[in-house]
């Protein structure tokens, strides 16, 4: 597998857990009878899920390897935030869907760097 096939899937995996995570805390919100509709607490995991979709796409391109270490630790305290936020709410989809963004940034901090330059022999 490639240097920028591996970076890909990690992006990839935290995006789609992330969107995952933005779709149950709207759903969270607005549909009656889940015990959380309309309250503070499921309208700031939107807040919060919205942030780690914004974060994860600024992350793809960005290629300073300073922010993107500074940027890797800003996502890792919002899956955990969110995911803990997530049980406190008994949103266990959305917890699961943290716990699977967590394996995405997992996966691209253990990837190598995308090289712009081929490496000389």
């Amino acid at each position: 597998m490639s240097q920028s096939r591996s970076f890909r899937a990690g992006i990839i995996v935290l995006l789609v857990a992330s969107l995952a995570g933005l779709a149950v805390s709207l759903y969270a919100y607005f549909t009656p009878l889940t015990g959380v509709d309309g309250t503070l607490g499921a309208l700031v995991v939107i807040l919060t899920s919205i942030a780690l979709v914004i974060m994860t796409l600024v992350l793809a391109p960005l290629s300073c390897r300073s922010g993107r270490v500074a940027l890797r630790v800003l996502i890792l305290l919002d899956l955990v935030g969110t995911g803990f936020a997530g049980l406190l709410l008994h949103q266990w989809w959305l917890t699961a869907a943290m716990v699977v963004g967590l394996i995405g940034l997992l996966l691209d901090m253990a990837s190598p760097a995308a090289s712009k330059s081929p490496a000389h022999l």
